[in-house]
């Protein structure tokens, strides 16, 4: 099922792999474990947050939400399941798109890693990105363009969530999302099962971003050309995507 569906997604994307898209998306070993990891500039690359299709069904995958970009003359360059979600696949906490709040952010508790506080929120507005604890978001008052909130954060102003522990046996593939000192978004899935100590660890000493959010864990799925990569296996709720015009389409 899962050789299908890849290479279906791979069929359907047809897309030209640019030099800047090649070069945004890269391997990166920490701890002698593999991530793929994928850096873009939100100044000059468009990072959107989708969730609904034309038909205002949940796009639950990649697949559907490429077919719908490449109907309006757009495709993916790179995409990531992009929060957790409930079992109709809405998000479980914030989630904000075009500037308008699709769901509140929730400053509750419960179990499941969402609820490991603090958890965080990733947002996109004018331009700019940025990661930040929950209550530290709710004090910004942002209004963003974009928005997903999830949980656990991994790095909080420098330092790793107090929970994570170095030798934790849960061991999963997990992604997630920081930014950088530089400003760039940077998206990481571990290509084999690590702990969330491990995955926190890449985001503060390899990949130099001060904050960082956990977005999911064995659901995580890439779609990413350049990396040759076109997961589908499981479904989704929000979806962190950077897109582009097709060429000789109409803007």
């Amino acid at each position: 099922m899962f050789r299908i569906l890849s290479i279906g997604l791979a069929m359907i994307a047809s897309v030209l792999v640019t030099e800047d898209a090649a070069a945004a998306c890269r391997k990166v070993m920490h701890l002698a474990q593999a991530y793929a990891v994928c850096s873009f500039d939100p100044a000059i690359s468009d990072i959107r947050i989708f969730h609904r299709g034309r038909d205002g069904l949940p796009y639950g995958g990649f697949e559907s939400l490429l077919r719908d970009l490449r109907q309006e003359g757009d495709t993916l360059e790179f995409a990531m399941n992009g929060g957790m979600y409930e079992s109709d696949l809405t998000s479980v906490g914030l989630l904000v798109m075009d500037g308008v709040e699709r769901k509140a952010i929730d400053r509750g508790y419960s179990w499941g890693n969402f609820y490991l506080k603090p958890n965080g929120v990733f947002f996109l507005k004018d331009g700019k990105a940025g990661v930040l604890e929950t209550e530290a978001y709710v004090d910004a008052a942002i209004n963003p363009d974009f928005a997903t909130q999830s949980g656990p954060m991994l790095v909080i102003d420098g330092a790793l969530h107090p929970a994570f522990l170095p030798q934790s046996d849960s061991l999963q593939i997990r992604n997630g999302v920081g930014v950088a000192r530089d400003g760039k978004a940077i998206f990481a899935i571990s290509l084999e099962r690590v702990r969330f100590h491990d995955f926190a660890t890449l985001f503060r000493d390899e990949l130099d971003c001060p904050n960082a959010l956990f977005l999911d864990g064995s659901i995580s799925s890439l779609f990413s050309p350049a990396m040759d990569r076109y997961d589908n296996v499981h479904p989704m709720g929000p979806i962190i995507a950077v897109t582009r015009k097709i060429p000789g389409s109409p803007d």
